[in-house]
């Protein structure tokens, strides 16, 4: 016996409904959801009360309508960050200076990259005994944040969780590792910082030193 679901008895309700006059709409929810339940009366029992707990609530505040309902029941789309102006020569460096003070103040040499929105080198620095690697490694973590319009360390949490996040190895200007963060001026990205020479930890700790900045 095939299981009824909420599609099912969607679809009762759209029928039922569409019958109904504006002037009875504010009682027809209930009304129509238990008609809808009636049609099918040897399926009533496999219909999970949770379901039909959540169809009733919201026929009820929804007005009975069934678009509505699937509206709400989708997952709020995530708040996407949009691209600003370009950041200036002075804001990158006043980021990368507020960045290798926090490089100083924990003790290991970093490699600092600022990059407007499009991954293009702004600024660049290196401290002293910096690892030479970490000169192509800061510029790629900020051309990956930049243009990802995320922190890199959420392509490091995907890939360590393994299964779908491993598709991320096929994306190009992808940097997985912590150190690549976006900028930020009055809710708009306006390039990103990258820091690399230490842990990723200690990398995003200089980093976030920068994007502070931006504020000052």
């Amino acid at each position: 016996m095939r299981k009824l679901n909420v599609e099912d008895i969607s679809a009762a309700v759209r029928n039922w409904t569409t019958h109904i006059s504006k002037k009875e709409a504010g009682a027809a929810p209930r009304c129509a959801c238990v008609r809808a339940l009636l049609l099918y009366p040897e399926e009533f029992a496999m219909v999970t009360v949770r379901n039909i707990a959540s169809l009733i609530a919201a026929l009820t505040v929804y007005g009975g309508s069934v678009p509505a309902i699937a509206q709400a029941s989708a997952p709020a789309a995530a708040s996407v960050p949009q691209y600003g102006n370009n950041i200036n020569l002075e804001q990158a460096r006043h980021a990368i200076g507020a960045a290798l003070a926090e490089a100083r103040r924990i003790n290991v040499p970093m490699a600092v990259a600022v990059v407007d929105t499009g991954g293009n080198l702004v600024a660049f620095e290196k401290m002293d005994n910096t690892q030479n690697a970490s000169i192509l490694v800061a510029q790629n973590k900020a051309v990956s944040a930049a243009m990802y319009r995320r922190p890199t360390k959420a392509f490091q949490d995907a890939l360590a969780a393994g299964n779908a996040g491993l598709r991320i190895l096929t994306l190009p200007h992808v940097n997985a590792v912590e150190g690549g963060i976006p900028l930020m001026q009055a809710g708009m990205i306006v390039g990103a910082i990258g820091a690399s020479g230490g842990s990723p930890d200690q990398d995003s700790v200089v980093a976030t030193g920068g994007v502070a900045a931006m504020g000052r």
